[in-house]
């Protein structure tokens, strides 16, 4: 045999049956089968294999040489063909493998040190590799492998991914325990009145979304320093007595910062997770997507 072509699957059960049987009737019962339809496979399978395979005996049929050579391959190639159409279920704790996520610093913080934790209690073995998000090859980087999901806002997702809500945003204002406003009312003009600092992405922007909406308002504030990171930024509040305004998840667990609403409206952002369709229907992957999502309160799927 040289054409796999040739090789029908329904033969190759029937062979299996055979040998396990060493009977046409028990092997057709098995197969659901009647048993001149086994007797004709088994003259296929003799044309197929060049070989007699299984010889009359004065209890059945016996296997020839030829056949009991094939047993153990031939068993093989079923059950592997059996894993292909129904794979193993996904056992976080036995799982072991590496997770590419892209997030902003922002994101790391708020979505990924949460699916950490769950990780180490849950699949301790799983790995997470935090990637930037580098906007104009997001999409051939999911599609190709280079990472498993991103964590980005709706305005950066492409059509082409699949996507899912994770949360709703707001800002508030902080600034450390013991500054001078501690125990005052935060209305404009005292947060007008404040110095602050604030995180551009290049770290060159000494504006932003805050003094957008002062400006609808007639208002402006004074930005001191501007720097990459919300690390940083908050580090450099707990340190002096300038202000920030910041996504309210990273003030979570923060007891030496005051946080205060702010004193009008600003818009906050929706985050989402994004991922390609090739991966949508994977176990594992839908196992991580749904934990990640419950691990930090997102809507239902």
């Amino acid at each position: 045999m040289d054409d796999i072509s040739r090789v029908d699957l329904n033969l190759l059960k029937a062979f299996d049956a055979l040998l396990e049987s060493r009977s046409v009737t028990k092997a057709a019962q098995r197969l659901g089968l009647t048993q001149p339809a086994v007797s004709g496979m088994l003259t296929r399978l003799r044309h197929t294999f060049n070989d007699p395979l299984f010889v009359r005996g004065q209890r059945g049929v016996l296997p020839t040489p030829r056949a009991l050579a094939l047993a153990g391959p031939l068993r093989q190639t079923l059950l592997d063909i059996a894993g292909l159409l129904n794979p193993a279920a996904f056992v976080p704790a036995q799982a072991d493998l590496t997770l590419a996520i892209a997030a902003t610093d922002y994101a790391q913080n708020a979505v990924l040190v949460p699916l950490l934790a769950i990780l180490r209690a849950e699949a301790p073995s799983i790995r997470v590799s935090a990637r930037p998000v580098v906007l104009h090859a997001l999409a051939q980087q999911l599609e190709n492998g280079e990472l498993d999901m991103a964590v980005i806002t709706p305005d950066m997702g492409l059509g082409t991914l699949r996507r899912r809500a994770l949360f709703d945003e707001h800002y508030v204002c902080i600034t450390r325990q013991g500054h001078p406003l501690a125990g005052r009312s935060l209305d404009i003009d005292t947060f007008c009145a404040l110095d602050f600092a604030l995180m551009s992405h290049d770290g060159a922007a000494f504006y932003g979304v805050t003094d957008i909406a002062l400006a609808s308002l007639g208002r402006t504030r004074r930005v001191v320093a501007a720097v990459p990171s919300f690390l940083v930024l908050i580090n450099l509040v707990r340190h002096s007595d300038l202000a920030a305004v910041v996504p309210a998840r990273l003030t979570e667990g923060e007891p030496d910062l005051q946080v205060q609403a702010l004193p009008f409206a600003i818009p906050g952002f929706t985050k989402i997770l994004a991922w390609h369709e090739r991966v949508h229907a994977d176990p594992a992957h839908r196992w991580l997507r749904d934990r990640l999502a419950s691990g930090i309160g997102a809507h239902p799927a």
